[in-house]
């Protein structure tokens, strides 16, 4: 029986599996989930195909992450600043019809997160080709037709962010850093701080004298 003020228990494990018996079903089943898989894979492909040779996902700037902690993490962010866009000489209508994402809520904070986002919007400016509007008439601005036809897709992250790798620094073990010793020099120092003001006292004395 229960104890003190609590709950008589009153629990049940029947839950309702399948839609022949009455009242709603409260178990949901993914039987489906291999299904839907393949759907969503055929689907991205079929968004591939049908805006080939453009890639599936724009170009992203590299931001830092917000607060105290995390500020020294880089990565992706949502777009480019207008600033950044003047500085490498775009207009933010014509960056969002090849392929670049434009933030016009965010502001640049220092010169180097400018810098570097500038420089990795004349990186992307250096690959892009830009197809004529009408075949066969290019108009200023429009790639050549040697550069169109051999165009690819790109597929995956647009330019993405290369890490840093922490390489280990060999050097050669000299004769002068054999003969120190790290354990004699601390002790020393440790005495010499600690008779420091008997020998300034020592040395005020003579003074006077």
């Amino acid at each position: 029986m229960v104890k003190h003020n609590n709950v008589v228990p009153n629990i049940h494990c029947k839950k309702k599996w399948h839609g022949s018996t009455r009242g709603p079903l409260k178990v949901k089943l993914a039987l489906n989930q291999a299904s839907k898989k393949k759907s969503r894979r055929l689907a991205r492909a079929a968004k591939a195909a049908a805006m080939a040779p453009r890639p599936v996902q724009l170009l992203r700037p590299s931001v830092h992450c917000p607060t105290q902690r995390y500020s020294s993490k880089v990565r992706l962010g949502r777009g480019f600043t207008l600033q950044e866009l003047k500085t490498a000489g775009l207009t933010a209508a014509y960056a969002r019809t090849v392929g670049i994402s434009v933030d016009s809520r965010r502001t640049n904070r220092s010169m180097e997160s400018l810098n570097a986002n500038v420089a990795r919007l004349n990186e992307y400016k250096s690959k892009l080709i830009v197809f004529p509007k009408r075949r066969g008439q290019i108009k200023n601005g429009d790639s050549s037709k040697e550069e169109t036809s051999g165009a690819t897709q790109v597929s995956g992250v647009v330019l993405p962010l290369a890490k840093k790798v922490d390489e280990i620094v060999m050097e050669e073990v000299t004769a002068e850093m054999k003969a120190n010793k790290a354990f004699t020099s601390m002790r020393v120092a440790k005495k010499e701080s600690k008779v420091l003001g008997f020998r300034i006292a020592v040395e005020n004395r003579k003074k006077k004298d």
